[in-house]
């Protein structure tokens, strides 16, 4: 990917979504982890908007998404991922789960990075998604050895993981 406003937009996503994960691991953290979650989600938060304001100031730069059918395979993937998290989420609630849907979402996400970097030919949306089915996988075993809501480990796993991602795609902008 060598397109600046896809730099810019991939920071300000990566960067707003890093918040929303940091939010969502304020279920149930310990309390040591409060500040830091505070401070982490204070720079994704900045990221998000930063990201956002220079995407928009260049918006008439080239994008991938206007070339050949990428825009039709972003939304399609884009709806696919949202349609699967409401499936499986209401599907968690109605069986009395609430506590899996973290774990749902949070596969649903990193699996959709996979069709993603075709959209985008960008190999490192591959390890975005390894990383993020690693906290997955991980998030249970781990919420138990440190007594806190799986949420609190996927939230601060997938916020880093999204918050580097954030700093990734700023670099990136730079660089071009």
């Amino acid at each position: 990917m060598n397109y600046t406003r896809d730099y810019l937009m991939s920071a300000a996503i990566f960067g707003t979504f890093s918040f929303c994960w940091l939010g969502w691991a304020e279920e149930k953290p310990r309390a040591e982890w409060r500040l830091w979650l505070g401070i982490t989600s204070a720079i994704a938060f900045i990221l998000g908007v930063a990201g956002g304001v220079l995407s928009y100031l260049h918006w008439n730069d080239i994008s991938i998404l206007n070339q050949n059918s990428s825009l039709h395979w972003f939304i399609t993937i884009f709806f696919s991922e949202i349609l699967l998290i409401a499936i499986g989420a209401v599907f968690l609630l109605v069986k009395k789960h609430s506590t899996w849907v973290s774990l749902w979402v949070s596969f649903v996400v990193a699996i959709h990075f996979i069709g993603l970097k075709f959209v985008f030919a960008d190999s490192s949306l591959f390890l975005l998604a390894f990383l993020m089915l690693l906290v997955t996988i991980g998030a249970v075993p781990l919420a138990k050895h440190f007594e806190v809501a799986p949420s609190a480990i996927l939230g601060i796993g997938n916020g880093v993981c999204l918050l580097a991602f954030s700093i990734l795609s700023f670099g990136r902008f730079i660089l071009t």
